[in-house]
């Protein structure tokens, strides 16, 4: 009998003591809040494409400000415009356990492997200014390039006069802003312009410089350029004021500190403005605002508007 009431006792403290460490139904754990992102909880990764680009620095100057601001973590990775790195890091993203993973891609083509493996683990992928061409992409932050293109080459029919030849330098053959940017371009200058040469500079100041010098020497009756970013535009206005031409007018894209100044000493004929910060924190709004299970459009797009010289 006194063996019988000793058990009796040890199965009734037992369930007391489960009672006491078992959380209630739905609960989290007696320290986890609610996973609002302002907690903490929330790991956002973010691969964009090159560091060496004042726009791209921006960019992650507003997602960094955008990301203390709403409470969550943020681990930023630099693909330095190499495909190959972008997968990558976008594998040692996952390994680290990230929530979702913003990408800016190198190349929209060469992205879609990176967005596989996301997608393989469940992980929500959004894009940044440049899309992706495969996998399952939740929503896309950028400026609307072909319009931005449209507005560009309006501008410069403007300043050199219908039929007049020009040149296109172009971005990263393969990636969505190249695309979309000469695009709008031409959708206006196959009307209006003679486009005797459209060459890719990469994005590049360099390049753009170089490619600017060979252009010059073979089409010396060009009246105007136009780049699909700052950095080529800035490249090309070197190689132009080294040759003497003060005739060629130059219109870029991106409206980067370097290129507005170059508009407001009458070096740039004008740049169309980005808002590199702004897409930056819509990026972080559109990535916490799907976590959260809130819906999320899927084109956001951020408004452009032409520098030009006061």
């Amino acid at each position: 009998m006194k063996k019988a009431l000793l058990w009796m006792m040890v199965v009734v403290l037992g369930i007391v003591l489960m009672a006491c460490s078992t959380d209630g139904p739905g609960s989290n754990g007696a320290n986890d809040e609610d996973n609002t992102g302002g907690d903490g909880e929330y790991t956002i990764g973010f691969s964009i494409s090159t560091l060496n680009n004042p726009f791209f620095v921006t960019l992650q100057e507003g997602a960094e400000e955008k990301a203390e601001e709403l409470g969550v973590e943020l681990i930023m990775v630099d693909a330095q415009d190499d495909n190959a790195k972008q997968v990558s890091d976008v594998e040692d993203l996952i390994q680290q356990g990230v929530d979702l993973i913003l990408i800016n891609p190198t190349d929209s083509a060469s992205v879609i492997s990176a967005v596989e493996l996301a997608n393989a683990d469940d992980i929500p992928v959004i894009t940044v200014d440049r899309g992706a061409d495969g996998g399952e992409i939740k929503a896309h932050i950028a400026s609307d390039n072909v319009a931005g293109g449209e507005m560009a080459g309006e501008f410069l029919v403007d300043l050199v006069g219908e039929g007049a030849e020009v040149a296109e330098l172009e971005g990263i053959p393969g990636s969505s802003a190249a695309r979309e940017r000469g695009e709008g371009f031409n959708n206006i200058a196959g009307d209006s312009l003679d486009v005797v040469t459209s060459q890719s500079a990469n994005f590049d100041r360099a390049e753009g410089l170089t490619v600017m010098e060979n252009i010059l020497q073979s089409n010396p009756d060009i009246k105007g350029v136009f780049a699909h970013n700052d950095e080529m535009a800035l490249g090309a206005l070197e190689a132009i004021e080294a040759s003497g031409n003060d005739d060629i007018v130059i219109v870029g894209f991106d409206a980067t500190d370097d290129a507005v100044a170059a508009v407001e000493d009458g070096r740039l004929a004008g740049t169309v403005a980005q808002q590199p910060v702004l897409i930056g924190e819509e990026a972080l709004d559109a990535a916490l605002a799907l976590l959260n299970g809130d819906t999320v459009e899927e084109f956001i797009p951020v408004r452009l508007e032409l520098v030009v010289e006061e």
